[in-house]
């Protein structure tokens, strides 16, 4: 059992729970809870670690044992003061997991069709997370993500709900050039911009990319430029604009409702 906290495993989970660069510099990102530890491919674990008194829960400690033993790596027990220190979250389920980063390529996503998500400077985790959950239960087929939030960031994680490990993403620095890569490959591309037409009144494809634009800002006017059409989830009332999230997932809903 691993009883200090100057344990070089210790400091390099809080490392990782707090630096993207040293999620970045090292290729993992952390997992808590049971749940999202059983979302974990197999072939992502890279190492799982549980507090003493988790350990104590005999059926649950059985499970993630064997599946640590299948996939030949350690489960490292600690105190439950440590694992208090290592966790991102107010009341800790007592077990987290180290998890290599998924990767998936532009032609990943774009291969079979279907729709995309563009994200242009979403900055808030719970945003994100919950665009990718939302875009895996509408069937979108992958998000391509242009200065957003750090994916791996422990909030967007929790957010996701395992989405993260199944709904394919890729990063992009030139969202211009990605849009005319969408047009090469055959998608109609769509602006959600409060200046568009209304959705419900819109022709919208089965090959189609929606780009969706930053929290505060929208999208930035070259984006906005670049698209197909400029579309707007019609609002009453007093109402200006959406929830980055929501905004998404009712296009992708929208999509779905026509073309699956």
């Amino acid at each position: 059992m691993i009883t200090g906290k100057n344990n070089p495993k210790i400091k390099y989970v809080s490392q990782l729970q707090k630096s993207a660069q040293a999620r970045a510099d090292n290729g993992l990102f952390v997992v808590e809870g049971v749940r999202l530890t059983r979302e974990v491919p197999a072939e992502l674990l890279s190492e799982v670690f549980v507090s003493e008194s988790f350990s104590q829960k005999t059926s649950d400690f059985t499970e993630i044992a064997a599946v640590c033993e299948k996939a030949g790596i350690s489960c490292e027990t600690v105190t439950d003061d440590i694992f208090a220190k290592m966790s991102d979250t107010k009341n800790p389920q007592g077990i987290l997991a180290t998890v290599r980063q998924p990767a998936w390529s532009f032609d990943d996503i774009t291969a079979s069709g279907g729709a995309v998500l563009v994200l242009e400077e979403i900055q808030d985790p719970g945003n994100l997370g919950t665009i990718l959950r939302s875009s895996e239960a509408a069937g979108l087929n992958g998000i391509i993500m242009a200065g957003c939030a750090d994916i791996f960031n422990p909030k967007v994680v929790r957010s996701t709900m395992g989405s993260i490990f199944r709904v394919p993403f890729c990063f992009t620095d030139n969202i211009e050039k990605t849009i005319a890569l969408l047009h090469g490959r055959g998608y109609s591309v769509y602006a959600a911009h409060l200046g568009g037409t209304d959705l419900y009144e819109s022709d919208i494809q089965k090959k189609a990319a929606f780009l969706i634009g930053n929290e505060g800002r929208g999208l930035k006017d070259a984006t906005s430029a670049a698209a197909d059409r400029l579309i707007k989830i019609p609002m009453s009332g007093q109402v200006e604009s959406l929830n980055a999230s929501i905004a998404a997932t009712l296009l992708a809903y929208e999509w779905c409702r026509r073309n699956l």
